[in-house]
């Protein structure tokens, strides 16, 4: 197939060379014509995906309409802080016929709608199918093995993509649930921040446990209070992706958490990443919503604290470990 990818960082990319390996012609999209130029030029993206080689035959561009030119599939790949203004300058170009794969984890800040809601209202098309799970690019792009999880309402689409993607390293299931895929997608980065703070802290493995457990349950509770299935969050895009996220090396999320659990301040932290870390972005939506619907979430609230209100780790600390004690 001809497939187009819209996002040329590094969750794209190392999806890009999978789907590559796979026999299938790859069109790459970005903003920025001078960072492609690079990458053609040396054969690596430094900035998203440093020591992968990439084949000669990836093909890369910034014209939107040149990028979606021919394409039987479009898969979306951008940071969801720029998911909708990206989704417009789209808009029109994709028809509506065409299937579509979103890969990203968020909610939308200004709507608080999930990234496929977002890409059909936007694009004017039908159907999205989520792929989501336990996947850093850095490994993904090195055929490290792992499984993730391809949803739609529409059970034959989810199918569809799942041979599409599949590989000897990259097992991909189904399920008709991609309100509980996404919802733990972008839940997990939030918690991730609170185990990151932790280490940073110096605390040890019974405290990150004891927050991952936890954040599950925050996450469980959020996810059906919108309509997803809890078993879907005890699954590969809830708990499978909570677990790598709160605990990898590659976790952007886990590294501001550490950093801010070191005593660095959250703009300076951000400041220095050339990623994204999407929990930070996320945290207010969740912190809203959960709000708003009544939801006990108490470790997302003292991340909200902690990127948005000066919020100190040691009282972070505090107000978690002096919740009134109830049954689990």
């Amino acid at each position: 197939m001809k497939i187009t990818i819209i996002g040329d960082g590094g969750w794209g990319t190392a999806i890009g060379l999978l789907l590559h390996a796979n026999g299938h012609t790859i069109t790459l999209w970005g903003p920025f014509e001078d960072y492609l130029e690079e990458i053609r030029s040396t054969g690596e993206n430094n900035r998203y995906l440093k020591g992968v080689k990439l084949p000669n035959t990836l093909r890369w561009t910034s014209n939107p309409g040149e990028a979606v030119d021919g394409a039987e599939l479009i898969v979306l790949a951008m940071p969801s802080k720029f998911f909708a203004d990206v989704c417009r300058t789209f808009s029109g170009l994709i028809p509506p016929t065409l299937p579509v794969v979103s890969l990203t984890k968020g909610l939308c800040e200004a709507t608080h709608c999930r990234m496929s809601e977002l890409a059909q209202e936007i694009l004017h098309i039908p159907h999205v199918v989520v792929l989501s799970g336990p996947s850093h690019a850095e490994e993904v792009a090195r055929n490290i093995p792992t499984a993730v999880v391809a949803a739609c309402e529409d059970e034959a689409r989810a199918q569809q993509i799942q041979q599409i993607f599949t590989t000897p390293f990259f097992r991909v299931y189904t399920t008709t649930d991609p309100i509980g895929v996404e919802i733990g997608g972008a839940v997990k980065n939030v918690i991730a921040i609170a185990v990151g703070a932790s280490d940073g802290l110096g605390f040890g493995d019974n405290t990150r446990a004891a927050l991952i457990t936890r954040g599950l349950a925050e996450i469980i509770r959020f996810g059906i209070a919108f309509g997803a299935k809890p078993e879907t969050l005890s699954g590969l895009s809830g708990v499978g992706d909570l677990i790598v996220t709160c605990t990898s090396r590659h976790s952007r999320n886990h590294t501001v958490g550490e950093r801010l659990g070191k005593g660095e301040a959250i703009q300076d932290i951000l400041g220095s990443m050339k990623m994204v870390a999407e929990g930070v972005w996320n945290a207010k939506v969740i912190y809203a919503l959960a709000k708003r619907a009544t939801i006990s979430m108490p470790i997302t609230e003292v991340v909200y604290g902690l990127c948005y209100e000066n919020l100190s780790v040691k009282e972070a600390v505090t107000r978690i470990v002096s919740r009134d004690a109830k049954p689990e």
